[in-house]
């Protein structure tokens, strides 16, 4: 039975060879046939005919030029082929060999001459000279004439034969007027003028939103470049102020370094001249003893014995004295403590650049050091002298706790400091508070910081990031099945029975995830959850495109996404289906800042403090939502409400 419905359309489609001109080697174009019984595009054959009138294919020579007609069944053979094989074919048409020729409308009654007007009511197409009758004889006067039209068949109805003069409305389609009485009877129609002036202001209206859209877009992008142009500016005029400042701390410190270099010069000096005026007052000393020591020798070697007792002699006063060797060294007050001020910055400097570029100010501002003079850039701190010198009339303070032992100077007090400047960090940009007022009053709930793991070293104050704060709900419309929604859609857990959702196409339908009513595409926001356990549950964004039955519908797994999982002890980042595993700090409740100017989103392990452990940087192109996954049964996450 499938071979007999298709077997029409493979007949037609198997006389291809019997429809193609020999001449032009491709499908009849206006075919006519001469006496032989051949047949030929019309303009092929009289582009052959000069001088002789014969026969391309068999070669019969005719005395005079036969005269020529337009075979129409042939005609109407070679259209309905054309339109079948157009529709058949599935791929781009061969290029035909026959270069593309401009259409000429021949008169159907003398195929010669160009047609002038084509009768609607006759279907027909006329030169100047067989138009008379159309417009000489009165019988014509009620035909239709309009311009040449080369496609009069696509205009005749395939079931009644009769001219497709109107439109369906609801169909979308000509008709002729016994389909408007038959099969399209109480369908609304028009004409097709008519049709195409409301298809033409649609259009129109279409080329007005097209042309709002795209000068919306140019404007966003003018401005965009704009923004890229003052991000360069700004660039440069930041790296050559943060060039000048570095500079300025190479120039102190080579000041610093000639200083203390000449200031051990002078010391040498000063050492060298007194170890020369001993030497020389020495030496005086061991000339004058050699003296005396050949005076002696002179006085043993005299033979008369009156004469060597009238002689006296004394030692000379060096010989009294015990020689010493004096203490120079390069150990006075100046000299130590430039050198151990060179040792303690090192050190300090050192200690500064391990962490990150964010904690390095508030740990400057908690160790006492002067505000930087430029907002961002940062003076070279002078640390002060490790041992100070109690000045000569000036009494020493007695210590309120005399049983307290000195604090060791080693790596443990260093330790001790950087854990005391950690209490007093700061949001990164934001102002100190004023001395002397009382900080802000934190929430009366305050979470556990035992479990805060020793790799993060830097925090935020909760009562900044509560500025920012928002107010969240899940939205039910989004919620899978096995979610269930309670206390005033804040708190979310998952359930083995699943809940009698509406259908709708927010939902998801694969992945036990929900997201929350509100989005967000500018300015800060701040939200906190708490977690049930941090098995299998992860908090993220969304944008509202995101897909949400397909296989990469879960967090993380797809562009559109971005979460921080918990999958038994192990924590991950995902995002497009890359995973970055970070250090589990276990949080009981996990707070998140969303910055959209910045494009960046930084989740917090919230306990005394707040508590960075990542942080994902994407550019807003829509409003992004907060998502939420959870997969075992009984788990649950919790908006908590700010205060």
């Amino acid at each position: 039975m499938m071979a007999d419905a298709g077997e029409p359309e493979f007949s037609l489609m198997s006389l291809e060879d019997e429809l193609t001109c020999s001449i032009c080697l491709s499908t009849f174009d206006c075919p006519v046939t001469i006496p032989c019984g051949h047949n030929f595009c019309q303009d092929c054959l009289l582009t052959t005919w000069k001088d002789s009138y014969s026969c391309p294919q068999c070669r019969t020579v005719f005395a005079t030029k036969p005269e020529l007609k337009k075979n129409t069944v042939l005609s109407t053979v070679v259209e309905t082929f054309n339109l079948r094989s157009n529709k058949s074919e599935a791929s781009p048409p061969v290029e035909e060999s026959k270069p593309k020729k401009k259409e000429v409308i021949r008169c159907d009654a003398c195929m010669e001459a160009e047609a002038s007007q084509t009768c609607l009511t006759c279907m027909a197409s006329y030169c100047e000279e067989h138009l008379r009758p159309h417009r000489e004889n009165p019988v014509f006067r009620l035909h239709q004439l309009t311009e040449p039209i080369g496609d009069l068949m696509e205009r005749i109805c395939p079931d009644h034969h009769k001219l497709m003069e109107l439109f369906c409305s609801q169909h979308a389609r000509p008709i002729c007027s016994l389909c408007l009485q038959q099969v399209h009877k109480g369908c609304s129609f028009m004409s097709p003028e008519e049709q195409r002036s409301l298809k033409e202001s649609d259009l129109r209206s279409k080329l007005g939103l097209l042309d709002g859209k795209i000068g919306k877009n140019e404007t966003i992008i003018s401005q965009m470049k704009d923004m890229q142009n003052k991000l360069k500016e700004s660039a440069t005029k930041k790296k050559r102020a943060v060039a000048s400042e570095y500079q300025y701390m190479r120039d102190l410190l080579t000041r610093e370094e000639l200083d203390t270099v000449n200031a051990m010069d002078q010391e040498v000096e000063s050492g060298q001249t007194k170890i020369r005026s001993l030497v020389a007052k020495f030496t005086e000393n061991v000339d004058n003893m050699s003296k005396a020591k050949e005076d002696i020798h002179s006085l043993l070697s005299q033979n008369q014995t009156l004469g060597f007792l009238q002689v006296s002699f004394n030692l000379p006063q060096a010989a009294n004295f015990d020689p010493y060797t004096p203490r120079i060294n390069l150990e006075s007050k100046k000299v130590m403590s430039s050198e151990a001020f060179a040792a303690a910055l090192k050190k300090h400097l050192t200690e500064i650049f391990k962490q990150p570029v964010e904690a390095r100010i508030p740990m400057l501002k908690a160790g006492g050091y002067p505000e930087p003079p430029l907002p961002g850039l940062v003076r070279l701190p002078m640390p002060h002298n490790p041992a100070p010198q109690v000045k000569a009339g000036q009494k020493k303070k007695t210590q309120k706790n005399p049983k307290k032992p000195p604090q060791p100077a080693d790596d443990t007090l260093l330790k001790g400091n950087l854990a005391k400047s950690m209490e007093n960090l700061l949001q990164f940009g934001g102002k100190d508070q004023p001395r002397g007022h009382p900080p802000a009053a934190e929430p009366k709930e305050q979470p556990d910081n035992s479990d805060i793991p020793k790799e993060i070293t830097s925090s935020e104050k909760r009562s900044e990031l509560l500025k920012h704060g928002t107010v969240l709900t899940f939205d039910p419309r989004t919620a899978h099945k096995r979610i269930v929604l309670s206390e005033g859609f804040t708190k979310a857990s998952v359930s083995d029975d699943h809940v009698n959702y509406t259908d709708c196409p927010e939902r998801f339908a694969v992945c036990s995830q929900v997201l929350a009513t509100k989005g967000f595409s500018t300015g800060r926001h701040y939200w906190e959850a708490r977690l049930s356990s941090n098995n299998f549950t992860g908090i993220g964004l969304a944008y509202s495109r995101m897909d949400r039955k397909g296989p990469t519908s879960r967090l993380g797994r797809n562009p559109l996404s971005w979460c921080v999982e918990w999958f038994n002890v192990k924590l991950s980042a995902w995002h497009n289906s890359s995973e970055t595993v970070l250090v589990n700090p276990n949080p009981k409740r996990v707070g998140v800042l969303l910055d959209c100017e910045e494009g960046r989103v930084t989740f917090y392990n919230v306990a005394d403090r707040a508590y960075p452990f990542h942080s994902f940087e994407f550019p807003f192109t829509e409003a992004v939502y907060p998502a939420f996954w959870m997969f075992s049964s009984g788990c649950f996450i919790t908006l908590c409400k700010l205060q």
